[in-house]
C-alpha cells in the first residue's frame, strides 16, 4: 500500500481511496451529447506548450501554428461558446488557492460534468495554456524587452532565473506528460463504439485507467498553475535556497506518477484498438455480404466512424452527412492525396461529369474522393494538396480523410487491392459492390456507363464497334466536329521528323487534288520532350497541329484504359478485333504509323491502320489510283489499293444489313468478300 504526503501536491491515499475518487467523479459525469473537435483544440494548445520554453521560433513553425485555427471550433449541443467555457475554467484555475488541490480538482470535474472525458481534459489544458503561455512569454522576453521587464516587476517575478531552471524543466516535463495522457484518452474516445462493441473486461479496465488518469491530469494542471503563481511570492533567499529544488522534486514526482499511468493507459488503449480493428474488419467483410434497404449503413461504416458529417462538396464550408447519398449509385474514388497526374484528372472529370448527352440520369450517381495516405500520419504537403484539390473538384470529398479509422484504411488496401494506382469502386443504391474498379469504364464511356457495374461494362463492349469516333471520343471539340461532319481523318505518330515532313508533303498533294483530309499528330504512348519539340515543328512548318501536348496525354490515357478494360473482359468475351487493334497501336514502333478513318460511321471497316513506311509507299503511287477516289471515296480507294479485290469471275451475291446511322447513306460500304462498293437499299420495318 503506497502513501503520499498531504502537502498540497499529493493525496494521502491507498488504492481504495482511488476507487472513492473514481466514484465521486463518475457521479459528476453526465455527458449530454455536446462535443467539439478535441483533437484540433489540443493541437492548438500543444503549440503553446511546445514553443513556450523555446526562445526562437522559425517562420515555418509560425505558419504551422497558424494552420491550427480554432476560431471555427463550435461546441455542438452547448449554449456557451468555446471561448466562454475556457474563460470560466481559466478563472477557476486562477482562483484563490484556498482549500487543497483535491477539492479544487473536484470543482473542475463538476464544472465539466456534461462533457466527454477527452473534452474535459482538453478544455482544462486549453484554459491552463493561456496562463502558462503568458508566463513563458514574459520569461522569454525578460530582460530584453522593456514591457516584459515592467510586467515582471508588477508580478514581482524573481530577477535571477538561472536558479529556477530545475523548476522550469520540471514544469515542461509535467505539461508534456499531461498532453501525452490526454492524447491517449482522445484515441480511446474516438474508437467507433457505436458500430463495434468491446469485450466487457477490456472496456472496464480501460475506463478505470481513464478515470483515474483524468483526475491526475486535472490535479496536475492545478499544481502547475499554483506553482507558477508561487514564483511571484518567492524571495531572493528562497530562490537560492533548497526551496527551488524541493519544488522541482515535487513536480517531477507528479511526472513520474503520470508517466506510469500513461504507460498503463497506452497498453490498455492499444489493446482495445487492436480488438476494435479485428472486429471492425470482420464487420466490413460481413456487411458487404448482407442485404440492405439502402446504402446508409454501408456508407456510415466506411466513412462516418469518427465524424457524423464526414463529407464536403467543392469549397463550400457546409459539413455533409452520408444521407446526401441515399438511394444513389456511389463511386468511391480512392487514391493517394496527390490524386493522379493532372491530365488524367482532367479527363476523368470531363468524362464523369458529362451529363449533356445523358440527362435522363438526373444525377443518380455521385463520386466521393477518398484520399489514403501510405504514411502513418499525413504530412503537411499532403494536407495542403488535399485542401487545394478538394476545394476544386466537382464532386464530394472526405472532409477530414486523416480521421478515417485505421481498420477502414487497411480494409481498402487489403480487400479492395488499393496500392499505387487510383481506383473507382462502385456501390449501388443498396450498398452492394457492383464493380471493384470502374475507372477505365468512366474514362472510356463517361456517364453513358451508368450504373457503372461490371455487367454494364460487358454490355457496352458487346455493343461497341471499332470506329474513328470511338477512338477519338470527345478529346478535342474540333476533332468531334470533324467526326460528326463525316470527314476523312488521318491520325499518325512517329518520332522521325524526316518521315513526318515527307508524310505531310504527300498528303498535301492529295489535298491539292481536292480530297478533304484532316491530319492529326498524336506522337506515341511515351510522350517525351522530343514529342513536344516535334509538335512545335509541325505547328510552324505544316500548320496542322490540332492537339496540344496535354491533349496527347488524354488520347493515350484513353487508349490505355481501353486496353485494360478489354483485358479484364477477355475471360468473358475472349479476344476480339478492338483488343487486337489497341494492342498493336500501343506496341507499334517509333518509325511511324497511320490510322485513316471516316467520321459518322458505325462499321468496323471504315478504319485503315498501316505502318508509316507502307503508307508512304502507297501515297507515292497516288497518281495510279486517284481516279478511283471520285467513285469509291478516299478511304475506299485507299483500301482498294492496299488490298485489291480479286478479279470477279462470277456475280457476288453477298449482302449485309446495317442499322441506320446518320451520314451512312452518303458513305460507301465495301463488300467483305469481293472488296467492291456495295449497292445500297433502304429497308423499312
Amino acid at each position: 500500500m503506497n502513501f503520499f504526503r498531504n502537502d498540497g501536491f499529493f493525496l494521502k491515499s491507498a488504492s481504495l481511496d482511488e476507487d472513492i475518487v473514481i466514484k465521486k467523479i463518475l457521479l459528476m459525469h453526465d455527458p449530454d451529447g455536446r462535443h467539439f473537435d478535441s483533437e484540433l483544440l489540443l493541437s492548438a494548445m500543444e503549440n503553446v506548450m511546445c514553443y513556450s520554453a523555446s526562445s526562437e521560433v522559425s517562420r515555418s513553425q509560425i505558419d504551422a501554428i497558424a494552420v491550427n485555427d480554432i476560431s471555427n471550433i463550435d461546441i455542438v449541443g452547448a449554449q456557451e461558446s468555446l471561448r466562454q467555457i475556457i474563460s470560466r475554467i481559466s478563472c477557476e484555475i486562477k482562483s484563490s488557492s484556498e482549500g487543497d488541490l483535491h477539492a479544487r480538482t473536484m470543482i473542475l470535474f463538476d464544472l465539466l460534468g456534461n462533457y466527454r472525458w477527452d473534452a474535459k481534459l482538453v478544455l482544462i489544458l486549453a484554459a491552463f495554456a493561456t496562463s502558462y503561455g503568458e508566463f513563458w512569454l514574459i520569461m522569454q522576453l525578460y530582460p530584453c524587452n522593456p514591457l516584459a521587464v515592467a510586467v515582471a516587476t508588477i508580478k514581482q517575478l524573481p530577477n535571477e532565473l538561472s536558479a529556477l531552471k530545475p523548476i522550469f524543466k520540471a514544469l515542461s516535463l509535467l505539461v508534456k506528460t499531461m498532453v501525452a495522457v490526454t492524447k491517449c484518452i482522445i484515441k480511446f474516445e474516438s474508437l467507433p463504439f457505436r458500430h463495434v462493441k468491446l469485450d466487457d473486461e477490456a472496456m472496464s479496465k480501460a475506463k478505470s485507467h481513464i478515470y483515474i488518469s483524468s483526475y491526475w491530469v486535472a490535479r496536475s494542471t492545478l499544481a502547475c498553475s499554483s506553482q507558477i503563481a508561487d514564483l511571484a511570492a518567492m524571495s531572493p533567499e528562497q530562490v537560492h535556497s533548497n526551496s527551488a529544488a524541493v519544488t522541482a522534486w515535487k513536480l517531477l514526482s507528479l511526472v513520474y506518477k503520470l508517466s506510469s499511468m500513461c504507460n498503463r493507459l497506452i497498453q490498455e488503449v492499444d489493446s482495445c484498438h487492436r480488438q476494435i480493428d479485428t472486429k471492425l474488419h470482420q464487420k466490413l467483410l460481413n456487411i458487404f455480404q448482407e442485404e440492405h434497404a439502402d446504402n446508409q449503413e454501408v456508407l456510415g461504416l466506411l466513412l462516418a466512424l469518427k465524424d457524423d458529417l464526414p463529407l464536403k462538396q467543392f469549397s463550400m464550408e457546409e459539413k455533409l452527412g452520408v444521407s446526401e447519398l441515399k438511394d444513389k449509385v456511389v463511386i468511391l474514388l480512392v487514391s493517394k492525396p496527390v490524386l493522379i497526374p493532372l491530365e488524367g484528372l482532367f479527363l476523368l472529370i470531363h468524362q464523369a461529369q458529362d451529363y449533356s448527352q445523358h440527362k435522363e440520369l438526373d444525377k443518380n450517381y455521385e463520386i466521393i474522393w477518398v484520399p489514403i495516405s501510405f504514411s502513418d500520419t499525413w504530412t503537411d504537403s499532403e494536407v495542403e494538396r488535399f485542401n487545394f484539390l478538394s476545394n476544386t473538384l466537382p464532386w464530394y470529398s472526405i472532409r477530414q480523410p486523416w480521421l478515417l479509422h485505421s481498420a477502414i484504411v487497411n480494409y481498402i488496401k487489403q480487400e479492395w487491392n488499393f496500392k499505387d494506382d487510383p481506383l473507382m469502386l462502385v456501390l449501388d443504391s443498396k450498398g452492394v459492390v457492383t464493380n471493384p474498379n470502374a475507372i477505365d469504364m468512366v474514362v472510356i464511356w463517361g456517364a453513358k456507363a451508368f450504373p457503372f457495374s461490371s455487367s454494364r461494362e460487358k454490355q457496352l463492349w458487346e455493343e461497341q464497334n471499332w470506329t474513328l469516333q470511338f477512338l477519338i471520343d470527345d478529346i478535342d471539340p474540333l476533332l468531334t466536329r470533324w467526326v460528326e461532319e463525316g470527314r476523312n481523318i488521318c491520325i499518325y505518330g512517329s518520332e522521325n521528323i524526316d518521315w513526318i515532313r515527307k508524310f505531310n508533303a504527300k498528303f498535301q498533294e492529295i489535298r491539292n487534288f481536292g480530297v478533304q483530309l484532316e491530319m492529326v499528330y498524336v506522337g506515341n504512348k511515351n510522350l517525351t520532350e522530343l514529342i513536344r519539340n516535334i509538335l512545335a515543328i509541325i505547328n510552324v512548318e505544316m500548320h496542322s497541329n490540332v492537339l496540344s501536348f496535354s491533349k496527347l496525354h488524354l488520347f493515350w490515357l484513353r487508349i490505355e484504359s481501353i486496353q485494360r478494360s478489354k483485358l479484364r473482359m477477355t475471360e468473358s468475351i475472349g479476344s476480339d478485333h478492338i483488343q487486337e487493334e489497341i494492342s498493336e497501336l500501343l506496341d507499334i514502333n517509333n518509325e511511324g504509323w497511320v490510322i485513316v478513318g471516316r467520321g459518322s460511321s458505325s462499321t468496323t471497316g471504315e478504319i485503315v491502320k498501316l505502318e508509316g513506311t507502307k503508307m508512304t509507299k502507297c501515297l507515292d503511287r497516288f497518281s495510279e489510283w486517284r481516279d478511283s477516289v471520285a467513285k469509291l471515296g478516299f478511304l475506299g480507294a485507299l483500301r482498294n489499293t492496299l488490298d485489291p479485290p480479286p478479279t470477279p469471275t462470277e456475280h457476288c451475291s453477298h449482302s449485309n444489313i446495317l442499322p441506320y446511322a446518320e451520314g451512312l447513306l452518303e458513305g460507301i460500304v465495301v463488300c467483305e468478300n469481293c472488296k467492291r462498293p456495295m449497292e445500297q437499299f433502304i429497308v423499312y420495318e
